[in-house]
């Protein structure tokens, strides 16, 4: 399985996209989260992934900086249905709150043809907190992260040979995640700025981690990779060396700072 990395900023960048990506396998694609608009479909494009390949996205939760481009996605999905370029059906899988809010979008944005696929082609799949689903050949638990602010759903994946990877969401690790997180192979992690910037972007007022936070936390959880995402853009240029300077002090595993559109092998 490989992850295609199509963005990596948090909600207000401008200088890389909303952080959202795509995990491949043999079976096929699937999409976590859409970034905050249209841009969407011109990352999946450059990562050679046709829209129509899709039939599986996750969305975490609500934020439009994560919700927005899926209202694109819906829209294309369901043009496509309509006109007869899209195969099969798709299934988009989110907590029952985001679930409902996905639907009244669609009602109030798309147009009444593109809506008549919702329900028929287009599944809205609710997901409860320590779920199991079988997802293109692999299992997904979805987990509510205990998020203070919007509820947020994240998941572990079993990679296969007992290897897992587990996404936190974009919010700091809670204690109620340890089952999931614990000596994960892979942990997708936010980590808003530098923490040595600390004062500059404020991360803690905004309810997200540090570069320092994250490695800490990884260390301790025994995790093996540990990729960092939904950053500020005020040092793209040097981003990865900046942030692997720090991380590394604190994290003895294997370190990831991708850039958009990086594929990763898992």
């Amino acid at each position: 399985m490989k992850i295609t990395i199509l963005g990596t900023g948090n909600a207000q960048v401008t200088e890389c996209y909303n952080t959202c990506y795509v995990l491949s396998s043999e079976e096929g694609p699937l999409l976590v989260d859409g970034g905050g608009g249209s841009m969407i479909l011109s990352r999946l494009k450059q990562a050679g992934i046709e829209a129509d390949s899709i039939h599986h996205i996750i969305v975490t939760h609500k934020h439009i900086d994560h919700l927005l481009g899926i209202i694109w996605m819906m829209r294309v999905i369901c043009q496509n249905m309509n006109s007869g370029k899209y195969e099969g059906d798709a299934y988009i899988y989110a907590h029952k709150e985001l679930s409902e809010m996905l639907l009244t979008l669609a009602e109030m944005l798309l147009n009444k043809k593109e809506v008549k696929q919702i329900g028929k082609r287009v599944h809205l799949v609710t997901v409860e907190d320590g779920e199991k689903k079988t997802i293109l050949g692999h299992e997904y638990t979805f987990f509510d992260i205990g998020s203070t602010k919007a509820k947020q759903y994240g998941y572990m994946l079993d990679l296969g040979d007992g290897r897992r990877l587990t996404c936190c969401g974009d919010e700091p690790y809670n204690e109620r995640e340890e089952v999931y997180a614990k000596g994960s192979d892979w942990l997708l992690h936010e980590a808003f700025c530098l923490n040595g910037q600390a004062d500059i972007f404020h991360p803690y007022e905004k309810h997200h981690s540090t570069v320092k936070d994250a490695c800490e936390l990884a260390e301790k959880l025994g995790v093996k990779n540990l990729l960092l995402y939904h950053t500020e853009d005020k040092n793209i240029k040097h981003r990865q060396e900046l942030y692997r300077a720090e991380g590394e002090q604190y994290f003895h595993g294997k370190l990831w700072i991708p850039e958009d559109m990086d594929v990763i092998e898992l």
